[in-house]
């Protein structure tokens, strides 16, 4: 009887044990993830967090006061999650219009001395809130930054910019020539028009180009062989620092795209008007 409870009991510890040590991993990995309010962080009495994707927002309240959780402007709630909604009440409202429409999510406890978590998902991304209640301390609000999102946007700010630059400068129009054929598949990247001046070709795309799969170039030799080529990308240009007769864009592996550009005569349109 006694080797039995012995081994009972060996048992019982190794269960705890084992259960002790992930709950042991789960509450580190909470607390490093929590991000608590800071001095540095206020703007008026508004406590404005970094937002960082899987961290967790501590946000402090007080019986009979209302915390704001203000979105990022034209942000739009999908859903709002709360752990206790019987000892806490959570209630949504929006400000301003047009762009500066804001989403706002009022939180309020009954008493003091509660915990609950509040998750809300949007059509961007989703918020992780620690909700603790104390006796006084109350938070008027809080928001974020996003520092990924204005990284990006500054990004595409760039590219846009990039797009409208002209892809050469200095270039009279009537020195162009644009007696070339474009030939072959229709995939969605295939160009609108090919041009010269004289010294450099010049391929152009769709401004939608900048978000798909670029395709990269051959020259066609003498004997149709194919052979890449040196060239560069101006916003939705490709410039080539030579003339050639023929050229393919081709993109894929077994079911290959080919587009063929090929240079026609006389040359150009001055030439064509004089005729």
């Amino acid at each position: 009887m006694i080797p039995i409870l012995i081994m009972s009991a060996s048992l019982t510890v190794l269960a705890m044990s084992a259960t002790a040590e992930p709950a042991a991993h789960v509450e580190a990995a909470n607390q490093a993830a929590l991000r608590e309010p800071s001095r540095a962080g206020y703007v008026d009495a508004v406590q404005v967090y970094p937002y960082s994707e899987g961290a967790l927002y501590r946000l402090y309240a007080a019986p009979e006061r209302v915390t704001d959780i203000a979105l990022q402007p034209g942000e739009t709630i999908t859903s709002v999650a709360a752990g206790d909604t019987v000892r806490w009440t959570v209630g949504d409202t929006m400000s301003g219009s047009a762009e500066a429409k804001r989403a706002h999510i009022l939180v309020k406890p009954f008493s003091a001395g509660l915990s609950t978590n509040l998750i809300i998902t949007t059509d961007r991304r989703v918020y992780r809130l620690q909700l603790l209640s104390t006796s006084a301390t109350s938070m008027a609000a809080i928001s974020w930054t996003y520092p990924a999102h204005e990284l990006l946007a500054l990004k595409r700010k760039d590219a846009s910019a990039e797009a409208a630059k002209p892809a050469a400068a200095g270039v009279a129009v009537e020195d162009l020539n644009f007696d070339y054929v474009i030939t072959g598949d229709k995939p969605a990247w295939r160009p609108i028009r090919a041009f010269d001046d004289g010294r450099q070709t010049f391929i152009a795309f769709a401004p939608d180009i900048a978000v798909g799969e670029a395709p990269p170039l051959f020259i066609l030799g003498p004997d149709g062989e194919a052979q890449l080529v040196n060239y560069r990308v101006a916003g939705r240009y490709y410039v080539v620092d030579r003339l050639f007769g023929a050229a393919e864009l081709r993109l894929g592996e077994k079911a290959q795209q080919i587009v063929r550009i090929t240079r026609t005569e006389p040359g150009r349109r001055k030439d064509r008007r004089a005729s």
